[in-house]
């Protein structure tokens, strides 16, 4: 796979899965990125390693700093996981391209997320998000 490929793969895949990290959506994709990461023999070691970096996501909260540490651990981890089976780079891909929503350039989405809870209403969200912009 062609360098620059791989390095935008890297950066994209971890500020991607630092994302995700941060949603409930985790809990539905963290045991496919503990068999991308365990490669089928580590799943295990793999998984609680990305549970520590997923806590620290998440106690981050707003600060950037935090943030982007996570980040960087998990740009290393993939870096190293492309060096060594670069077919792995196909495969977060395919998880990304499943979990994390596509945004068309130039347009702004706001997501609502429930984490937990019983809900048996309708809810309607309608209005416009004005950033500035226009």
């Amino acid at each position: 796979m062609e360098a620059e490929i791989v390095q935008q793969m890297v950066t994209s895949g971890a500020s991607s899965l630092a994302g995700l990290m941060a949603t409930a959506a985790w809990q539905q994709v963290s045991s496919r990125v503990s068999r991308l990461f365990g490669r089928g023999e580590e799943d295990e070691a793999a998984g609680a390693e990305l549970e520590v970096i997923r806590a620290e996501v998440v106690e981050a909260g707003d600060d950037e700093d935090a943030l982007a540490d996570q980040t960087a651990v998990l740009r290393t981890r993939l870096r190293r996981l492309f060096r060594e089976h670069p077919e792995a780079a196909v495969e977060l891909r395919e998880i990304l391209t499943e979990f994390v929503p596509r945004q068309e350039p130039g347009s702004t989405y706001i997501y609502n997320t429930i984490e937990s809870g019983t809900y048996n209403q309708t809810v309607i969200q309608a209005g416009f998000y004005n950033d500035g912009k226009r």
